[in-house]
């Protein structure tokens, strides 16, 4: 059977199984389920590296949710069972990428490329962007979850003063490496996919592991973006009546940063826009 037919089949298989199970499971609700179907099909039907870093970010930071959930329940205003991401919470950490992915289809249909700007600028820039917005995406929430079951008080990364845990803004050195540590692993998935699923000159194919540095900063400049833009321009208050930070205002709730203009689905939109940006500048450059 012909690639064109096999590959979409395969990501429809895939991703109906996935979709149906996170469900089950409460990772996702029925809308998320619903959207996490379509951008998972439209990343493996297009190219088998675009769906692994989909699903590694996804899988990853599902089984990161649910560690320490009694901790985090205690924290977290917001806390859901399972983390039950919503289609808006889907989109907001795939949609950027799923539009990179289908100008790629666009541009070189279901041929997975190196990085290499001698051949393709734009496809260079396009591909270095999908790496970047799953480094950003997989290091925030790895430093979300993790760095919020750290010992150490966290500090507002504006002030450096000492916050309550939950605060938007709020990173400790936990949450940093492992936002560091996120990255990473989105740029070795990439390689590794990459070597079982492109062809290029051995000197390109070498140059490829240049991908692992790129998207660890990438993972942790992420964060850092998405902690600046949480302290500045997200609310968050401490309500005396929940004993827990909240983010938004109230008569009961005591502001301790940030202004009431974006909301956290929002951060991360802008924060995964601007990595994504960067990384794609950096792997045209680099490459």
């Amino acid at each position: 059977m012909d690639k064109l037919l096999i590959q979409p089949l395969i990501a429809v298989l895939v991703s109906s199984l996935i979709a149906a199970r996170s469900y089950r499971r409460k990772s996702l609700n029925l809308s998320g389920a619903i959207a996490g179907f379509a951008v998972m099909t439209i990343h493996i039907a297009v190219g088998y590296r675009y769906g692994a870093l989909l699903l590694m970010f996804f899988f990853t930071s599902s089984k990161l949710t649910k560690i320490g959930e009694d901790k985090k329940r205690r924290v977290d205003a917001d806390f859901k069972e399972g983390g039950q991401r919503n289609w808006v919470q889907v989109l907001s950490n795939s949609g950027i990428a799923s539009m990179l992915v289908l100008i790629l289809w666009a541009k070189s249909g279901l041929q997975e490329k190196c990085l290499d700007s001698n051949d393709s600028v734009l496809v260079t820039a396009l591909v270095g962007g999908v790496i970047g917005h799953y480094a950003c995406s997989n290091g925030d929430t790895w430093s979300s979850e993790l760095g919020v079951l750290s010992d150490a008080q966290p500090r507002l990364i504006t002030t450096l003063k000492p916050v309550r845990k939950g605060t938007n803004g709020g990173v400790t050195k936990a949450g940093l490496l492992a936002a560091a540590a996120a990255g990473s692993l989105i740029g070795l998935t990439f390689v590794v996919i990459g070597f079982l699923t492109t062809k290029c000159a051995y000197d390109v194919a070498l140059k490829q592991l240049l991908v692992i540095p790129i998207s660890t900063l990438a993972g942790l400049g992420g964060s850092v973006i998405d902690s600046l833009l949480g302290a500045t321009l997200q609310f968050s208050g401490f309500c005396t009546v929940r004993n827990k930070v909240v983010g938004k205002p109230g008569p009961t709730v005591e502001q301790i940063s940030g202004l009431n203009f974006l909301d956290n689905n929002a951060v991360n939109v802008v924060s995964i826009l601007l990595t994504t940006i960067l990384t794609s500048i950096a792997c045209v450059y680099v490459f």
